[in-house]
């Protein structure tokens, strides 16, 4: 019955989510809101604390302004779905929702990968031509390079939005997922769909390996300059500069890599969720939580930030 009608007019997906057992919704809630929680005030408080500190207005701590503001509205775009239907057993997603669901978050995912790639010839460019930095990397190429990583981003997705919606769904409408993503769209179409994968094969291969390949050759010129330095205080702080950059691009990458350029017959419904939470909820939240744990500047900005702070809160009257 339901197939039969969504066969003549498809108004909306039901998510099927992670579970349908009471006992395991509750926990599940309270976790993600906690790492939504996390996320919204290491994302935002990254971005305020950059704006308003003098001494991280550079390069690096552009993009990074930029990258915690990507991950707020990445995480933004599937958590609080997911903690709705958890909290209210609303699994219902519109059409149009879907869509705009897929949009963002693929928008969203590209431009952290072309962003990474920014960050990455920041870092070779600081590192392997220290003399040359601030002319290199000037404040329009910081803005060209940004400006390129959202065209990319929304360009794209665009194209992945439009090719997957065009097709024809008959089939059941339950997507077996906590989001609308690609594969289990895919799933549901009746309509042949090779050259739509080829389609997102071409894209993918662009928008996830040509930033990973910068990267990549960024990173190798880095290290070829790090084994030229004498002084070991020297490699170490060399090394301590790319440290969460690199904790980034490895968390990201190798989640990325793993949930869409593995055969489709090798994915598992409930091995894909867990991998899906972790791109998807995790990485945002660890992001923030990477660069401020792991780099001085950031630390000395916030307890700055806070000894301001500190006088109006002992005396409020004054």
């Amino acid at each position: 019955m339901v197939t039969s009608v969504y066969r003549i007019n498809l108004k909306a997906f039901i998510l099927t989510g992670f579970t349908d057992d009471p006992e395991l919704q509750v926990p599940l809630l309270i976790m993600f809101t906690l790492i939504y929680l996390i996320t919204l005030v290491g994302n935002l408080g990254i971005i305020v604390l950059i704006s308003l500190d003098s001494c991280l207005h550079t390069p690096m701590y552009f993009f990074l302004s930029n990258l915690s503001l990507v991950d707020f509205g990445y995480s933004s775009t599937i958590t609080p779905k997911v903690m709705a239907g958890l909290l209210a057993g609303d699994k219902v997603i519109s059409y149009n929702g879907c869509a705009i669901q897929l949009f963002f978050f693929g928008a969203f995912a590209v431009i952290e990968s072309f962003l990474l790639a920014s960050m990455a010839y920041d870092h070779h460019a600081a590192i392997c031509k220290p003399l040359h930095y601030t002319a290199t990397m000037t404040s329009t190429v910081c803005a060209y390079l940004a400006s390129g990583a959202y065209i990319c981003g929304f360009l794209s997705s665009s194209i992945v939005t439009g090719n997957t919606f065009s097709l024809s769904f008959c089939r059941f409408n339950i997507v077996h997922h906590f989001f609308c993503d690609i594969p289990p769209l895919l799933v549901l179409s009746c309509s042949e769909i090779h050259i739509t994968e080829l389609v997102f094969f071409i894209l993918g291969a662009f928008t996830v390996f040509f930033p990973f390949l910068v990267i990549f050759a960024s990173y190798l010129l880095i290290f070829i300059t790090i084994l030229k330095i004498h002084s070991t205080e020297g490699r170490q702080k060399a090394f301590s500069t790319c440290a969460s950059h690199l904790t980034a691009v490895s968390i990201f990458y190798g989640t990325i890599i793993f949930m869409y350029f593995k055969p489709s017959s090798s994915h598992s419904i409930d091995s894909d969720k867990v991998v899906s939470v972790f791109y998807t909820m995790v990485i945002p939240m660890l992001n923030p939580l990477v660069y401020s744990l792991r780099n001085k500047e950031v630390k000395n900005a916030l307890m700055k930030a806070v000894r301001r702070r500190q006088p109006k809160l002992d005396h409020p009257f004054s």
